[in-house]
């Protein structure tokens, strides 16, 4: 199998949608040997910021001389983004290769008359067998959906963390907000340590199953916190405390930039300052290291096109454009925005507008290349509630040709909403970068 018959053969899987359920991934895993019980883990779920807390622990990991995989979903451009080990993305041959090795068991299942495993199960399956491959010491896993059922859920971690916890994916997670924080609360397991920044409700319902399973509750602003100290543009200075741990304001950089990674930070150091206590390779020494050099392509990623500045970021619910109008407004309070904007029909549209857009905005809507994409007219009659000027144009190229026309060179062109228009325009650009 080469990557295009390997691409062929997950697109037949995806007929299968989302079924959550563990069933299906144990019996696939067992057929493997088991790949996942052979290194270390760190499980991340939340409704935001969980792929941001995932690549900085990952970093932190590396930085400590810790051979490290990272599964993280979904991707910008390729599969292979997906599964990496120590920074480097699976190559497509490697994909197709431990993708082969797994179908021979997924066809064993179906000749067996055993429920077809999904998309999403096969490649987390891959993505165990490779680390166990390449002899990783240490995993970090991003859920794929809620956590509770996700195929992701067979792992026993070192430590687990919840980001936070918002009304999102609710039809398959219980119906509400309570429901969706049943499955997040779902990664926690028996003795295993947990971080997280969630508040209110979904906090009450993670500290009781946490007590359940006689697992430790770390949360964000009582027992640590990072604070914003200054941005030079490229880079924000922070602070992190924690009274608990004797440490108060100690100063670190961090490249990735926007208001949510403070907390995202924050979050990824307590977890790091966790797996400390059993793995002494792991400081924050390492993590300043870190911080200075990790990226997370389409998360309020900036760059210049010409004398064009961008900003991208895959802001595509509520929390999510609410953060990204909140950084706007720090970053570049008084600086023209034109916006392009692709959102999934299946998310709060107007909510979403409502939040991100101010009067004198200039915006152009497009369609994400995904079957779920919500109509560009639709949207547009939606956000001319809000802006001063609006155009709906449903091809993604010629939607950035009027774009970056409408932005002159001026101010910020800020490109949002799903991830799946993130990659299509941020390959885009990339090539007009040259």
């Amino acid at each position: 199998m080469d990557y295009k018959e390997a691409l062929a053969y997950l697109e037949e899987l995806s007929v299968f949608g989302i079924q959550l359920g563990l069933g299906r991934i144990e019996r696939l895993l067992s057929m493997l040997d088991m790949p996942q019980s052979r290194y270390r883990a760190v499980h991340v779920t939340g409704t935001n910021g969980k792929g941001s807390v995932s690549v900085m622990v990952a970093g932190i990991l590396r930085a400590s001389s810790i051979r490290t995989g990272l599964y993280t979903s979904p991707h910008l451009e390729s599969y292979t983004e997906r599964i990496q080990v120590d920074g480097q993305p699976i190559s497509e041959q490697e994909f197709a290769d431990c993708l082969s090795a797994v179908r021979v068991y997924v066809d064993q299942m179906v000749a067996e008359g055993e429920e077809c495993p999904t998309q999403f199960e096969v490649i987390t399956a891959v993505a165990f067998f490779y680390f166990a491959m390449r002899h990783v010491e240490y995993a970090v896993i991003e859920v794929g959906l809620g956590g509770l059922l996700d195929s992701t859920n067979v792992i026993h971690p070192d430590v687990s963390v919840i980001t936070n916890v918002s009304l999102e994916h609710a039809d398959k997670c219980g119906g509400t907000l309570e429901g969706v924080a049943h499955h997040k609360a779902g990664i926690i397991k028996k003795g295993v340590p947990v971080v997280t920044a969630a508040k209110g409700m979904p906090l009450d319902i993670i500290r009781r199953e946490a007590a359940e399973k006689n697992a430790d509750v770390f949360v964000l602003g009582e027992e640590f916190s990072s604070e914003f100290v200054r941005m030079d543009g490229a880079v924000q200075t922070l602070e992190f405390t924690s009274a608990l741990l004797g440490m108060r304001k100690e100063a670190y950089d961090l490249r990735l930039l926007g208001i949510h990674q403070v907390e995202n930070s924050a979050v990824a150091l307590m977890a790091a300052v966790l797996l400390h206590h059993t793995d002494e390779r792991i400081d924050f020494d390492s993590a300043r290291k870190a911080f200075r050099l990790i990226s997370w392509p389409g998360r309020f990623e900036r760059m210049e096109v010409g004398s064009q500045q961008v900003v991208l970021d895959g802001a595509h619910n509520p929390a999510g454009v609410r953060m990204l109008r909140a950084t706007l407004d720090r970053y570049f309070p008084t600086e023209p925005r034109t916006f392009l904007l692709g959102i999934l029909r299946d998310k709060s549209v107007e909510a979403m507008l409502q939040m991100l857009l101010r009067e004198g905005d200039a915006v152009v809507v497009t369609e994400p290349p995904s079957e779920r994409a919500a109509r560009a007219e639709e949207v547009a009659d939606l956000a001319g509630q809000c802006a001063s000027f609006v155009e709906a144009l449903a091809r993604p190229e010629a939607a950035l040709d009027r774009a970056m026309e409408l932005a002159d060179g001026k101010g910020i062109l800020v490109i949002a909403g799903s991830l799946y228009l993130i990659g299509d325009i941020r390959s885009r650009l990339l090539q007009r970068r040259g």
